[in-house]
């Protein structure tokens, strides 16, 4: 609940016009899971994000139920038996670029980028920290970055019988277009 209501004021925050306000709700998500029996990807399209360029504040909100698997027995299992997405429907990241001074959001270009903040998972927080980019065109900010997450540090429990067939851990790939925003 708290984090719901932090990105609510964030957002509000940059509907009153303070600060460089970046947002989308046409953010990408993907995970990849490789083990040794199978590979697993799913994508989610729907992904609510914002950015304040003056102060690095950047969050991000992920209906779970959004997340489109190859297969529709894949993507019931990982809403009702893992991430439990009914009980959990969203995943969502508070943090801030931690060096947003050295993004120029008025000068074309690839700047490298370290996010510092909070992931909350199937109702597990932890801190992480991700190196990334944000790439300035045309008056707008892209958001990119890789990284893994454990799924026992979010709790997440892969049953016995299937647990060859998925990595405990697993590749998150993470690309949000962000337009200025304008009252």
């Amino acid at each position: 609940m708290k984090r719901i209501i932090l990105l609510s004021l964030l957002l509000t925050f940059l509907y009153a016009g303070y600060g460089q306000g970046y947002v989308t709700k046409n953010g990408y998500i993907r995970f990849y899971s490789d083990s040794p029996l199978e590979k697993i990807e799913a994508i989610n399209r729907s992904v609510n994000a914002a950015l304040d360029a003056g102060t690095g504040d950047f969050v991000f909100r992920v209906l779970m139920k959004s997340f489109v698997f190859e297969k529709a027995l894949m993507q019931e299992h990982f809403n009702e038996n893992y991430v439990e997405s009914d009980k959990y429907p969203n995943a969502t990241f508070l943090g801030k670029v931690t060096n947003i001074s050295e993004v120029n959001v008025t000068k074309d270009g690839i700047y490298p980028v370290t996010v510092n903040g909070k992931l909350t998972i199937h109702g597990v927080t932890n801190q992480v920290s991700v190196k990334g980019t944000l790439e300035v065109k045309n008056s707008n900010v892209g958001g990119k970055a890789t990284f893994t997450i454990a799924l026992a540090d979010y709790k997440i429990n892969i049953p016995a019988a299937v647990v060859n067939n998925i990595a405990s851990v697993i590749e998150i790939t993470v690309d949000v277009p962000l337009e200025k925003f304008v009252k």
